[in-house]
């Protein structure tokens, strides 16, 4: 039987092609990283170095710093005790507990602020920023860690409660340490996010160097300074990502001989049981509950039509960038994804590398760097719809990846190789045998792109076309001018379109891994 690995040895004609497009979507990813470098550094590494090494820079350093790690810690350690509680004992109404858990991720972070912030004015800070990322990021963790524990074999944990380990011995010694992965992934995710957040830190006043960067540009339109910080950002971006690498070693996971995977025995709660129904119902009210909780009640306050002409008009903007973000950014991944998928070559992983370290920079630097190639030497194309869909499609283009990849793992190789034998081209080979049976990632792909892109604020605030008004700005503009009411509506429709989303992540870390 041909396997795909023989698509990848033999290849299927048109490499060229597919490697020219990878490199030249590698190449528009790359941009605002070269941007942004050039731009801090074209008055000088002298002036630059001055601008860094300022008392504001080491405050905003630090703010960021803390924040990234209390909020990081927190969310490790909520959302591995979460997921061993619910996957790993005896809790009454596991699938509702494990719903309940991964429901807050439908509330975009900044909509969790507008909430506790209405209710609460007096949340600020430090303290305010951690409890509400927290609140919002904890599912990032809870996700990955609770699909690892579920697909464990449980022999290992065997072997040491037979050697005399009780649960909390086998959990940190046995268990933990294989959960390593997914629990370093959940927490890079949170970090990221956390570099990149601007909403939840604007509405708690609580600068960081993506909030900073934001100010600079909107105050002064000063692209310069606003460089020299995104570059401090990405330096830190960098930072987390080679850390998370480091941290990660190399574990594995895998069974050696034949047999089932034992499912692991749930361990019996006890006197534990009530405490930990309580802690994981404060939980829901407080990431959930309270966000509900505050919609509804301003939207029964304010006064404000659900379905207003702004609201409409916000939502068909929302949906048409949305759509088109879904299908350039899938297009654009696909060749990534299939030269890839067929050679692992230094350019490929460079590639891919590319591709990923754009993505993970805050939307407010991406943003920043395409201003000023508009500004400097395209002018044409700055405050126009375009500009703004290109930044989606750097920000979100692993989303779509990661599920074209996947398929094409599971497309025998076999098809392809007879279509071509048969005499078909290989363009007419992929359009006949490759699409179809790919179709599935590649709407997987779209409909993440699509659902991010939704909710996307920071790079949207700063290339939204004049008069464009998308759900995520339309809530801004309201909630920062503390118009609550008005807010509400918007707020409600983001939390609907991200709901499918939620249920989408949920359903694909329940299926069976055996």
């Amino acid at each position: 039987m041909t396997s795909t690995s023989t698509l990848s040895r033999r290849g299927t004609g048109g490499i060229g092609p597919v490697a020219i497009s990878a490199v030249v979507v590698a190449g528009i990813c790359v941009l605002p990283l070269l941007v942004i470098l050039a731009t801090a550094t074209e008055s000088g590494l002298g002036v630059a170095a001055q601008q860094v090494f300022r008392p504001r820079v080491g405050e905003l350093l630090g703010n960021t710093v803390s924040l990234v790690l209390v909020t990081t810690t927190a969310c490790v350690v909520v959302g591995v005790g979460a997921a061993w509680l619910v996957e790993r004992t005896e809790l009454p109404a596991a699938r509702w507990w494990r719903l309940a858990l991964v429901a807050p991720l439908a509330v975009p972070a900044f909509v969790n602020a507008y909430a506790w912030v209405s209710l609460r004015p007096s949340l600020t800070g430090l303290g305010g920023a951690a409890l509400i990322t927290t609140l919002s990021y904890t599912p990032f963790v809870f996700l990955p860690v609770a699909a690892l524990l579920r697909g464990l074999d449980s022999r290992w944990e065997d072997s040491a409660r037979s050697l005399g380990l009780g649960a909390w011995g086998t959990f940190a010694k046995i268990v933990l340490p294989q959960v390593r992965p997914a629990l370093l992934g959940g927490a890079l995710l949170v970090a990221l996010h956390l570099l990149a957040e601007f909403g939840v830190l604007a509405m708690l006043r609580f600068p960081t160097f993506t909030t900073a960067i934001l100010d600079q540009y909107e105050a002064a339109f000063d692209t310069t300074a606003g460089s020299v910080l995104a570059t401090v950002l990405m330096v830190l971006t960098a930072l987390v990502l080679t850390g998370e690498r480091f941290a990660r070693g190399r574990v594995s996971l895998a069974r050696i001989g034949s047999g089932v995977r034992v499912q692991p025995q749930r361990v019996p709660l006890g006197r534990w049981a009530g405490p930990a129904i309580v802690g994981l119902t404060t939980w829901v009210l407080l990431s959930l509950g309270v966000p509900m909780y505050a919609v509804g009640h301003w939207l029964g306050a304010g006064g404000t039509p659900i379905l207003s002409p702004a609201l409409l008009g916000a939502l068909s903007s929302t949906v048409g960038l949305a759509l088109t973000a879904g299908v350039l950014t899938t297009v654009a991944a696909f060749p990534v994804a299939l030269l890839l998928h067929r050679r692992r070559t230094l350019l490929t992983e460079s590639i891919e590398r590319i591709t990923y370290f754009a993505s993970s920079l805050p939307g407010v630097v991406v943003a920043l760097a395409l201003v000023t190639v508009a500004i400097r030497w395209i002018g044409p194309l700055y405050q126009t719809p375009f500009l703004l869909v290109i930044a989606y499609a750097i920000l979100f283009i692993p989303r779509a990846m990661v599920s074209i990849r996947a398929a094409l793992a599971q497309a025998p190789g076999g098809l392809l190789e007879a279509a071509r034998s048969l005499g078909d081209s290989p363009w007419r080979a992929t359009r006949r045998v490759l699409l179809p049976l790919i179709a599935p990632g590649l709407l997987s792909g779209f409909a993440m792109v699509f659902l991010a892109t939704c909710v996307e604020l920071t790079a949207t605030l700063l290339l939204a076309p004049t008069g464009t008004t998308t759900l995520a700005t339309g809530f801004w503009a309201a909630s920062d001018s503390l118009d609550y009411g008005v807010a509400a509506p918007y707020a409600l429709m983001m939390i609907l379109v991200s709901a499918p989303l939620t249920w989408l992540l949920l359903s694909n870390s329940t299926k069976d891994t055996r």
